[in-house]
């Protein structure tokens, strides 16, 4: 039987850089890896299940798109191996409107927030009330990720009442709109990504879409060793190995929880694309996943 440390099962065209980077930092730890795309799915999910072929550890980037790599990631929970991000813990995970009782209770706080129920199970919302939510608000579907269904300026229940039946199943969150405060010369949101715990804070432009790593000395002045305690909660709460969260720093000096959990996550190169993540973050995150072999 061949065995493996790890199976890496991607499918987009651009993880083609973080496979190999991922492979070279397991390379130096001499830990194997076993990549699973779709041109070698079929072959895999065969010699899995003929018993001629087993790995210790999963990191899975591609069944959510994909159902065909479900026989990898149940085959995983029937011999119960480690992987990032379990699939039942991603799911809930993916699950807006319970991401958010989870925070209350782990007191992490957020925008003030309303949930509603989905179209489907109460198309009416009689007497619905969004003056808490200040002039303008944020309408979004609780289980859809990329901005879907998204209405970033919503003002009136009207507004909210064209937008539910999009997703019909799906519950809605209305979210007040967080304002962060400038420090120097940016706007304190923030996108950190939790690696196996350890938390990478980055800037974040929410008009482009660009990141830029916080450096030391800004955590030192802004004080912002505070996102790393905000994050640690957001890990316990979420059980994820590898998941975003986006951060607002207010005026106030409130850090909220804007963007809850991002899974999966956008790993390209800020080398290879403007929206990409610093490339010594993504090297960081495949040394500490070798590590965690």
């Amino acid at each position: 039987m061949k065995r493996y440390d790890l199976c890496f099962a991607w499918n987009w065209e651009y993880d083609a850089d973080l496979a190999a980077m991922l492979e070279t930092a397991c390379c130096r730890r001499e830990r194997s890896v076993l990549q699973v795309t779709p041109h070698n799915l079929a072959v895999v999910c065969q010699a899995l299940e003929a018993g001629d072929l087993s790995f210790a550890a999963l990191f899975d980037r591609a069944s959510d798109e994909d159902l065909a790599f479900m026989p990898i990631v149940e085959w995983v929970a029937r011999h119960r191996l480690r992987w990032i991000n379990r699939r039942d813990k991603a799911e809930r995970a993916w699950d807006k409107a319970t991401m958010h009782s989870l925070f209350l209770q782990a007191g992490i706080r957020t925008p003030r927030t309303l949930i509603l129920p989905a179209f489907n199970m109460q198309p009416e919302l009689q007497g619905l009330d969004t003056g808490i939510l200040g002039s303008s608000f944020v309408i979004k579907p609780a289980c859809r990720g990329g901005g879907q269904g998204v209405v970033k300026d919503g003002r009136s229940p009207a507004d909210v009442a064209a937008a539910r039946p999009l997703y019909p199943d799906d519950r809605y969150l209305l979210q007040e709109c967080a304002v962060p405060v400038s420090l120097g010369a940016r706007q304190a949101w923030f996108r950190v990504i939790c690696c196996l715990g350890h938390a990478f804070l980055c800037w974040w432009d929410t008009q482009t879409h660009a990141y830029a790593a916080v450096a030391p000395e800004e955590e030192t002045e802004f004080g912002l060793w505070r996102l790393r305690s905000m994050v640690r909660k957001i890990w316990y709460a979420c059980e994820l190995e590898l998941f975003s969260t986006e951060v607002a720093l207010t005026a106030q000096g409130d850090l909220l929880a804007v963007d809850y959990v991002n899974d999966p996550i956008d790993l390209r190169l800020q080398s290879r694309a403007a929206e990409g993540v610093p490339d010594s973050v993504v090297g960081s995150i495949v040394d500490r996943v070798a590590a965690w072999l």
